[in-house]
């Protein structure tokens, strides 16, 4: 039988996005505690958005945020994977890479271990630097950032993030692959 994944790490398998997510991927969007660090939690219709703008970008590059299963008993952890950053920055545009987990599964290793890999795939297609950020106060991104090998690069003022100060500033990180 083919395997549903495009690539796996131990315990995870990436794929691209499929209908039958949006429940799961939803509910985990639409939770303030996982938002935490967004300007806002995502209605369903968000949600949905997201997929498709994730199902466009993989049609365009080969990666995305990558819905991601737990291969034990595939059940939907959340997204870990490459996107793109391009708003004004002497940085953008750029391939970043990001995660968002549900938090059921939050200090189990599952976003460095999904990161790590992911790198792998960027170094497949070619990509040579990657970059991530985050609020600076989000200390949980930033070690997975660091676990991952990425280094500090400096902190910002994110353009898209200035009606959210709480938010304010965001690190950068960056590694070259």
């Amino acid at each position: 039988m083919d395997s549903p994944y495009l690539f796996q790490s131990q315990r995870l398998g990436f794929r691209t996005w499929l209908p039958s997510d949006l429940p799961a991927f939803s509910e985990m969007n639409a939770d303030k505690e996982t938002m935490t660090f967004f300007q806002h939690p995502l209605s369903e219709k968000e949600s949905q958005a997201l997929m498709d703008r994730m199902a466009r970008l993989y049609a365009e590059r080969n990666h995305c945020y990558f819905a991601v299963e737990l291969l034990e008993n595939r059940q939907f952890l959340g997204m870990i994977g490459l996107g793109t950053k391009t708003f004004q920055a002497d940085f953008t545009p750029c391939v970043d890479i990001g995660w968002r987990i549900r938090k059921e599964y939050w200090n189990q290793g599952y976003a460095s271990e999904g990161a790590g890999r992911c790198l792998v795939h960027a170094k497949k297609l070619g990509i040579k630097k990657v970059y991530s950020l985050a609020s600076t106060k989000n200390m949980a991104s930033i070690r997975v950032m660091q676990k991952i090998g990425m280094e500090h690069e400096y902190d910002f003022e994110h353009p898209d993030l200035i009606d959210y100060p709480e938010l304010q500033p965001c690190s950068l990180y960056k590694i070259e692959i």
